[in-house]
Order: C-alpha cells, then sequence, then structure tokens
C-alpha cells in the first residue's frame, strides 16, 4: 500500500522531468531518445506496482499505436522535406508568438524528436509487457 501510494506522486514526478528532458535536448544533453526512456520508465513503474488490467483501465492508449505514431511523426518530417525541394531531414525553424511563452522559436527538430520519443516510449513499454506475459 505504501508503494501504491508513493507511485502515485512519484509517477507525475518522473513524467516531469522526461518532458524536461525532452524540451531541453534541443540546446542541452536530452532530447527525444532520453526523454522516451524516462517516459516509459514511468509506465514500467506502473506495471511493476499495480496489476496489467488497472494499468490498462487507467490509460486509454495503445503503446503499439503510440510507436507507430512516433515513425510516422519521425519519418515524416524527413518525407516533407523532401517535398520542398531540401535534403532528407533538413531542419528549418520559425519564430512564434504564443500567449503564454512570448517569443517561442519551434522547428521541424522537434516534431522529429518528438517522433523518437513516442516511438521509444511505445517499444519499451511493448516490450516490457511482453516479456511479463504468461507463457503456457
Amino acid at each position: 500500500m505504501i508503494l501504491q501510494t508513493v507511485t502515485k506522486i512519484v509517477f507525475f514526478i518522473i513524467l516531469t522531468f522526461g518532458v524536461e528532458l525532452f524540451i531541453s535536448g534541443h540546446n542541452n544533453p536530452g532530447g527525444g531518445f532520453i526523454g522516451g526512456l524516462v517516459l516509459s520508465s514511468a509506465f514500467v513503474l506502473l506495471y511493476l506496482v499495480y496489476d496489467i488490467e488497472t494499468v490498462h483501465r487507467g490509460t486509454p492508449f495503445d503503446f503499439k499505436r503510440v510507436a507507430a505514431l512516433g515513425v510516422l511523426l519521425a519519418v515524416g518530417t524527413g518525407v516533407l522535406s523532401l517535398l520542398f525541394g531540401v535534403p532528407f531531414l533538413s531542419q528549418s525553424t520559425r519564430e512564434f508568438d504564443l500567449p503564454v511563452f512570448g517569443e517561442t522559436e519551434l522547428g521541424t527538430m522537434t516534431i522529429f524528436e518528438a517522433g523518437v520519443a513516442l516511438t521509444v516510449l511505445g517499444v519499451v513499454v511493448t516490450i516490457i509487457l511482453g516479456i511479463s506475459e504468461d507463457v503456457e
């Protein structure tokens, strides 16, 4: 019971740290791969503390589809660059004036890194679930 109570708090701390690693990875160490690993560790912690059915009821998405969406985003950024006549996976950036954040620079590398993070998250959790299945 103590572990379940602590996990409810630690889960959100790990998610926040994973998102921070993802966001800071553009200019500092981190990025999509490390952020995806940290995010997946939060879900693996849930699977270790609770049973699989409980976690599946609480998470309304299939991690195989999350991995597929990540691959689609990562490859899509490369294909879009080809459509604009520039080399595969060329990066472009634009600055936007967002209401809360102010002047913010967003680039195609962020979309690619989000695809990597989702792919790593989906693959790691799918592998852990595959290992945990009962073999009869």
